[in-house]
């Protein structure tokens, strides 16, 4: 497979009130899908369910993101997410807990060598 790189995008989320990280991964998510509208696939002849895309997902807590739902978010194309240490746990004033900031890189690619039969 010749695994060639088109776009790269980058988006936060936040759970404001719940603390639910896959919440927050999934709105980071968003954000970078959709602020791009990528014609990549159209230009080179693919269509769009094969598109490669790397997710990579930064939390404080990457065990509490459930990888598997985030694949949902994805209307076409082969997702495969990493959640890895990062984003931001910030402490809410009142001491009731921590507002969840997440951010996600969603890279796109294509495999250029495919076949043509």
């Amino acid at each position: 497979m010749a695994k060639t790189r088109m776009a790269v995008q980058f988006g936060m989320g936040t759970s404001i009130r719940s603390q639910d990280y896959t919440q927050a991964a999934a709105r980071a998510i968003r954000d970078a899908l959709w602020h791009n509208s990528l014609n990549v696939a159209s230009a080179f002849g693919f269509p769009k369910e094969e598109m490669l895309i790397d997710v990579e997902i930064g939390v404080q807590k990457p065990e509490a993101v459930d990888a598997a739902e985030l694949v949902g978010v994805f209307p076409y194309g082969k997702p495969s997410i990493k959640v890895v240490p990062g984003g931001l746990d910030i402490p809410k004033a009142d001491g009731s807990g921590v507002t969840v900031i997440a951010n996600a890189a969603v890279v796109v690619s294509f495999d250029l060598e495919r076949s043509h039969a």
